[in-house]
């Protein structure tokens, strides 16, 4: 007790529970307000019954002593509210040398347990620079995880909590993977164990249940969680063979086993994985699949992200199925079928792995496929390669590098007419074409910008593009923004799914509505009569035979008159620019329509579409 307050509680002239409460505000004592947060007491005095203290937020306020007893909580020195009236700059100094000491001391004066916004209060502002704390905190959470001591959430929802300093390193990491439930924080528990097994003992019991659980959960989780699932077969099988004292049972779950039965699911549960554990499980398919391991490994090829694009393909050469490995890709990019994540492989390692199936093909294979996913619903998928064939100076040369005349100016014509880029970007390409191969330069001057200025097409087909153009402005887009407005409401943008679902979908209308009106601006509308039959033009049949005489029609459209089914197809497209210009008897490389195979064609015959 104070000695002044003592004096009055001898007096009899204040209570002993007053004295002690009063002597909780004496002169260089830490107290808290809810509203000016903490401060420190610079004086008082006991005959007026006023205090001064010195808030964070209210410097030098003046009080009656009643209302301070009643509107303050008292703070013992060491507190870290305290501590930042006191040692301000020491905290400071902590901001960037030592992170996780900072946070420890801040939560030690909170019983080891805060919620992040409560963090957020007392460390932004006062100590961490409110304009650079989300960074901050960032590389700190990082730290603090690596530390081992913090229980650091996945969701602000959940709080951050000091563990004990009694746990022992193998411990403190089981901890962090025993305490969570959720999956994805479990799988950076269960990384954080494998890189630090050498705290592990040989002949510890520690792992054992760790190993108990991870089969549990790979048992009956497979249906539902079968991502975690190959995640945690992955980690267990590491762990096991890192401890001879460490063995699995015969009734335990095999990785192997798990990709023979859920096959039909795997690609799906691939994407996202880290590398390393993509390439732990292609290491098993050998194992799982027999003889046909090559087969099944190249279904999923395309499909299981760039990771395991990267992941397959090293596996393979490594693995001395190189020519397996390049006869695939080369009959791919035949038939269009490779995905972008496939083609960006290709031309990164055009002069190491992919060397021998890097060529003019290439090139066609990636427009085709830029063209296809443009005027398709929804999300881009080909965004990277696109950003790869800007950004890689050198790509188009390369591609031309080996092309005839004919095949370079037929890629620089595609190019040039691909919707897919901005002006701006199709000139930066259009030049590239014209120094790697300048006899392409008249594509973009003269005559021919001026032939291409425009589409042609059917009258039919002009008005349902119209018709088309007419539904998404007065339908697609006021529906979205209605979409938009009601998952606004649902709050918290950074993980509205529904936000981000219905933006999207704005951003494809709108790209396709500019594109829509920018074509009918420019369409030319015909009735495909007079036309000239002695080689193939616009509004023309094409009677063919392949090399069994078996008989083959196609008939060549304006730009969107295609009908697949039918085989009529678009000049514009791959099949329409390569039967342009044929004569009877030319014998030509045709894609077919349903098997995006190309098959050798010859021409018997050409006829009017319309005869009248």
């Amino acid at each position: 007790m104070h000695p002044d307050v003592a004096k009055l509680v001898e007096a009899g002239r204040i209570p002993q529970a007053v004295g002690e409460r009063l002597s909780e505000i004496a002169p260089g004592k830490f107290c808290s307000h809810k509203t000016w947060g903490a401060g420190k007491v610079e004086s008082w005095d006991l005959s007026s019954g006023k205090v001064v203290i010195d808030f964070e937020k209210q410097s030098s306020q003046e009080m009656a002593l009643q209302f301070a007893i009643q509107k303050t909580e008292p703070l013992e020195e060491d507190h870290f509210s305290a501590r930042k009236l006191d040692n301000i700059g020491e905290l400071r100094a902590m901001v960037d040398n030592d992170p996780v000491e900072l946070v420890k001391r801040t939560l030690e004066s909170h019983d080891g347990s805060m919620m992040l916004d409560q963090l957020d209060r007392e460390l932004c502002g006062s100590v961490v620079p409110e304009e650079g704390y989300k960074k901050w905190w960032e590389k700190a959470k990082k730290a603090l995880r690596e530390s081992h001591i913090f229980s650091v959430p996945s969701k602000r929802t959940d709080p951050l909590v000091l563990r004990g300093d009694s746990l022992s390193p193998a411990d403190t990491l089981l901890v962090e993977f025993t305490e969570t439930r959720d999956p994805k924080v479990k799988i950076k528990a269960l990384e954080n164990i494998r890189k630090n097994l050498a705290v592990f003992e040989e002949g510890g019991t520690e792992l054992t249940g760790l190993i108990d659980s991870l089969n549990k959960f790979c048992q009956s989780g497979r249906k539902l969680h079968l991502s975690t699932v190959l995640e945690f077969l992955v980690a267990r099988d590491e762990i096991v063979q890192h401890f001879d004292s460490l063995e699995l049972a015969d009734s335990d779950l095999r990785l192997a086993n798990v990709l023979t039965t859920e096959h039909d699911r795997l690609v799906g549960s691939l994407k996202g994985r880290s590398a390393a554990t993509q390439r732990k499980i292609f290491e098993s398919f050998p194992e799982a699949f027999g003889d046909v391991w090559q087969e099944e490994m190249l279904k999923v090829f395309d499909e299981v992200g760039s990771r395991g694009v990267t992941e397959i393909a090293r596996y393979m050469l490594e693995n001395g199925q190189d020519e397996i490995f390049s006869d695939h890709l080369a009959k791919s990019i035949a038939n269009r079928s490779l995905g972008p994540d496939a083609l960006i492989w290709i031309c990164r390692e055009r002069e190491k792995s992919a060397a021998q199936v890097f060529t003019f093909e290439t090139g066609n294979s990636i427009l085709n496929l830029l063209d296809r996913d443009h005027v398709a619903d929804g999300p881009s998928k080909s965004v990277r390669l696109r950003t790869m064939l800007m950004s890689d100076k050198t790509l188009i040369a390369d591609i031309l590098a080996d092309a005839d005349e004919a095949e370079a100016r037929q890629f620089g014509r595609k190019l040039y007419q691909s919707p897919v880029f901005t002006d701006l970007d199709r000139k930066s390409l259009m030049a590239r074409v014209i120094k790697a191969r300048p006899e392409t330069q008249d594509l973009v001057t003269g005559e021919f910008e001026k032939k291409i200025e425009g589409v042609t097409s059917s009258r039919e087909s002009i008005e349902r593009r119209k018709k088309e153009l007419d539904e998404i402005v007065k339908v697609r887009i006021p529906e979205n923004t209605k979409e938009i407005s009601v998952a606004r409401s649902y709050g918290d943008l950074r993980e509205n799914f529904e936000y981000k679902a219905a933006k999207d979908m704005q951003a494809v209308l709108m790209r396709r509505k500019a594109q829509m009106e920018k074509e009918l601006r420019h369409v030319q509308a015909t009735d495909f009569k007079n036309v000239d039959t002695s080689e193939v033009n616009i509004g023309t049949i094409v009677n063919m035979e392949d090399d069994a005489g078996n008989p083959v029609k196609y008939t060549i459209l304006g730009a969107w008159d295609s009908i697949a089914e039918e085989n009529i197809v678009s000049y514009l497209s791959d099949v329409g620019m390569t039967l342009i210009g044929a004569k009877p008897g030319d014998v030509l490389d045709v894609r077919d329509l349903e098997t995006e195979k190309n098959r050798k064609l010859t021409v018997v015959s050409i006829e009017a579409y319309n005869k009248g």
